[in-house]
């Protein structure tokens, strides 16, 4: 088993076809297929199904799906690595919520820059599903979210409480109305929302992010929970208004990483995080 078929492998399934697949590695359709009936060979196992529609994984194929990913990242990351330019004496990897990278994040960028540059910082927005992923296979060095699960091995620290806030592109809103968004903040804002709306039926949109929301509101019209850190600059360009007697919810982040590790600058990009998060929310 090599990269390149892994590679192909995974090109293969998101775009779920062999054809496709040729046109983004820009190789022949042959050597796809090729690529695959030795990938399948050596697993012993089927992991396509080939049909008029294209290509869709068989339950081998869903099974490899998760090692395929890994191996591909785990080769780019060594390539990245090895390859480092003398300057720099180490990479880190980190990865947040959207939301997180509102402010927050870019600052401790800065950050850590003015006191390590010779450190490569890769910075990158994920949901905690793929984050924590990240997190227990080592391609991820801190992962800064809202829900995080727990795993043996990680740190789940809390990092600073958002506060979220009602706010609307109309001055005159109570409350939630016709062209509300509801935004998914996890399970115990869920929870909060609905006793404080216990008549709500249902919002008629929905944003799995806060962008998402501001961006709704603004071009349609409309109400969303957002994180004062973030609504306080369109409150301030009277671009969104806070709504009067509305509730507000507290909204943990919590910065996640490995109890053990080798990089020379975790102890250092731990400690910018706790004195940022400390300066704007202590």
């Amino acid at each position: 088993m090599d990269i390149d078929q892994a590679r192909t492998f995974l090109t293969i399934a998101a775009h779920g076809s062999f054809i496709e697949a040729s046109r983004q590695l820009h190789i022949t359709q042959s050597t796809v297929s090729v690529r695959i009936q030795r990938l399948e060979d050596e697993l012993g196992a089927r992991l396509f199904i080939r049909n008029r529609s294209g290509a869709s994984l068989t339950p081998a194929g869903r099974r490899f799906l998760d090692y395929a990913k890994r191996l591909v990242l785990t080769a780019d990351q060594a390539r990245h690595d090895v390859g480092l330019p003398e300057r720099y004496r180490a990479t880190l990897r980190i990865g947040g919520r959207i939301a997180l990278w509102e402010g927050f994040l870019p600052q401790w960028v800065g950050w850590m820059r003015r006191r390590s540059t010779d450190v490569v910082i890769r910075s990158e927005i994920g949901f905690e599903e793929d984050l924590m992923r990240r997190l227990i296979e080592g391609s991820l060095d801190i992962g800064l979210m809202y829900t995080p699960s727990h795993s043996a091995g990680l740190v789940v620290e809390h990092l600073f409480d958002e506060m979220l806030v009602l706010v609307s592109s109309r001055p005159d809103d109570r409350g939630p109305g016709d062209d509300y968004i509801y935004i998914e903040w996890g399970p115990g804002f869920y929870t909060r929302h609905a006793q404080n709306y216990p008549g709500f039926e249902g919002p008629p949109q929905i944003a799995n992010i806060g962008w998402l929301g501001v961006q709704l509101a603004l071009t349609n019209g409309g109400s969303c929970f957002l994180p004062v850190r973030i609504a306080a600059p369109f409150i301030t360009a009277n671009r969104l208004h806070s709504v009067p007697d509305s509730p507000q919810y507290v909204l943990p982040a919590y910065m996640v990483y490995p109890r053990q590790s080798d990089n020379p600058v975790m102890e250092q990009a731990l400690a910018g995080l706790r004195e940022l998060a400390a300066q704007e929310h202590g």
